[in-house]
């Protein structure tokens, strides 16, 4: 198998074929090929430099999708028969993010000093978390290692597209309800004046509606500083005390599974995930006491993590896992009866694998349903804040009609 090697943008200067001084960019592989191609092109170069690389560029994070396709990666490679270090060396030049790059060389280092590529990949707990580790570990033990690679890649892309699509559906109304306010505001602040105005010259009393929404711009106009601050104020104290306290946060998950129509969403996403990590553990034959402080850290809920806990104690005591879930209240009939069944026949892996689908496409239909239903919500949410604006404004203006009438 043949190297591959980044393209980098060269910065050089020479003599072209007629003589003259120029100067440029050309992309290749190394040095060597840049100098290549320019002599081919009738250029004689005097001097070639890499061009430097943003700060972005060079510090960009390193995501979930890159250490998936990494898994994927050297699932392929071993499964060639690439040996472990060449294919990391191969895999790190391959990269675009300086940062994942840095990162395989690391485990490769580790790797060639003596380490497993399970303990050489817990150095770095920020990237691979319990479970890839756990797998990759049980995969070096059996001697199946590209195969429990592939799995973790599967098992990764899996549960990110569920958790994409619950956050793309979650921020949508979000971002239409920020979208709502910010009109508001532009309209409170910039429109509602210029009719204040022209309502002073009536000299005549103004409804109660069109009074509360002049004192509202005037509050707005006066006072935005102290609007935006309290705003900013609460969303930090949020975001701090869900960082720091597991009682605040704990409360905070709690809410959102009570939440209309979200909350449901929520739920059946959690338990598709705790399914489908399961599965996967008990697939790789990693003990289910060890798998189950995986299985709590991807659901992703402070509610169902210490359920989970709360599990292992129990399994670890030799209660059955479906006897344990069903003291915990949190998981649906149709999943104990499964793992019922699973823990019976001995097919606990693959009856997890089938309610995991089965939640994922209940995830998928919920998703329709909510697309469906946003846009009259929006038009409700848009329409009901922007017409009442326009009543207000307007009232006193129908009002002097009649009067003059």
């Amino acid at each position: 198998m043949n190297k591959t090697e980044t393209t980098i943008e060269y910065r050089w200067s020479g003599i072209d074929k007629h003589h003259q001084r120029s100067q440029g960019l050309i992309s290749a592989k190394n040095p060597t090929q840049a100098r290549v191609e320019l002599k081919r092109m009738g250029i004689s170069v005097i001097s070639i430099k890499a061009k430097p690389r943003s700060w972005l560029a060079k510090h960009q994070p390193i995501k979930t999708k890159d250490i998936t396709l990494f898994a994927r990666q050297l699932a392929t490679m071993l499964e060639a028969g690439v040996p472990l270090v060449q294919s990391l060396e191969i895999i790190s030049r391959s990269q675009t993010k300086p940062s994942m790059a840095r990162l395989l060389l690391a485990v490769k280092t580790d790797i060639e000093n003596g380490d497993s590529l399970a303990h050489a990949l817990t150095k770095h707990p920020m990237h691979f978390d319990k479970l890839f580790c756990d797998l990759v570990a049980a995969g070096e033990q059996a001697g199946v290692l590209e195969t429990l690679l592939d799995k973790i890649a599967s098992y990764k892309e899996k549960i990110e597209t569920i958790k994409n699509k619950v956050k793309k559906a979650l921020s949508y109304p979000v971002a239409v309800i920020i979208v709502a306010l910010i009109v508001t505001m532009i309209l409170l602040m910039f429109v509602v004046p210029v009719f204040e105005d022209l309502f002073k010259s009536f000299g005549a009393e103004l409804p109660l509606f069109t009074k509360s929404v002049l004192a509202l711009s005037m509050m707005i106009q006066n006072q935005w500083w102290l609007i935006v601050a309290i705003m900013g104020t609460l969303g930090y104290s949020i975001s701090y005390f869900k960082q720091r306290s597991q009682r605040f946060k704990h409360r905070l998950d709690q809410l959102l599974l009570k939440l209309p129509v979200f909350g449901a969403l929520i739920e059946k996403s959690i338990i598709a995930r705790f399914a489908r990590t399961l599965g996967t553990v008990c697939t790789a034959g990693v003990p289910l006491v060890d798998g189950l402080m995986s299985v709590a850290g991807a659901c992703g809920n402070l509610v169902y993590y210490n359920a989970v806990l709360k599990i292992r104690e129990d399994v670890a005591t030799g209660l059955p896992l479906q006897f344990s879930m069903q003291q915990s209240g949190l998981f649906p009939h149709l999943l104990m009866q499964m793992v019922a069944i699973g823990e019976a026949s001995g097919t606990l892996d693959s009856m997890l694998i089938k309610v995991a689908n089965y939640y994922e496409s209940e995830v998928d239909n919920l998703l329709d349903q909510l697309n469906s239903l946003m846009e009259p919500m929006i038009m409700v949410i848009l329409g009901g804040l922007v017409g009442s604006l326009i009543v207000a404004m307007y009232l006193p203006i129908f009002q002097l009609g009649t009067i003059i009438a």
